[in-house]
């Protein structure tokens, strides 16, 4: 089985100046980007900073990307999470505070959403936010960016046992949390 990184020849051309690529490139990560820091960090402004601070990276190691070492969606997620754990620890602050969990849940409405649909929002990214910040990252890597056990353990340099029990941890906060809210979605279990 040939295991290839889709983003390998993305990479070449972005290291070749091709404005194309760089459109392409964002086109591909900017939503996943945008969608892990600001479930991270809960503030959607910040959240852009990290997105663009990224790309910033990936243009300064475009030329010089070596594929094999790691698959670069592996990387850039890597590079995300270090970002977003700075800014955390600038603001000395791990959980969201309200009025953040609130803009956050009133920053992504679609057109088809109904009240209860926006109530169950805010009270899951309410419930994300008391999580420690380790089991908030493996939740959101694994159920929000979808990323395999091996993945998410991966960029969080953990064995899948811990991811598993950051896992298992958090799932039961989150029902702990949830229980008294009828018809919310709850987290269920892990892919591996």
């Amino acid at each position: 089985m040939k295991n290839t990184d889709p983003d390998v020849e993305l990479l070449a051309r972005i290291g070749n100046n091709e404005p194309a690529a760089v459109n392409e490139m964002v086109t591909r990560k900017l939503p996943r980007l945008l969608a892990l820091a600001s479930r991270i960090l809960g503030d959607p402004d910040e959240a852009k900073d990290v997105a663009q601070e990224s790309f910033l990276r990936i243009w300064r190691q475009a030329a010089r990307w070596r594929s094999g070492e790691a698959r670069f969606d592996t990387w850039l997620h890597r590079v995300a999470l270090n970002l977003c754990h700075d800014r955390l620890r600038r603001r000395k602050e791990h959980p969201l505070n309200e009025e953040a969990v609130l803009e956050l849940a009133d920053s992504a409405p679609s057109p088809d959403q109904q009240l209860e649909a926006l109530d169950n929002s805010a009270r899951m990214a309410a419930a994300l936010a008391a999580l420690p910040e380790r089991q908030r990252e493996a939740i959101v890597l694994q159920y929000y960016q979808q990323l395999s056990n091996i993945d998410a353990a991966a960029l969080m340099n953990i064995s899948v046992e811990a991811l598993e029990s950051l896992l298992s941890r958090a799932r039961r906060q989150l029902r702990s949390q949830l229980a008294d809210t009828p018809g919310l979605a709850r987290p269920g279990r892990g892919k591996s």
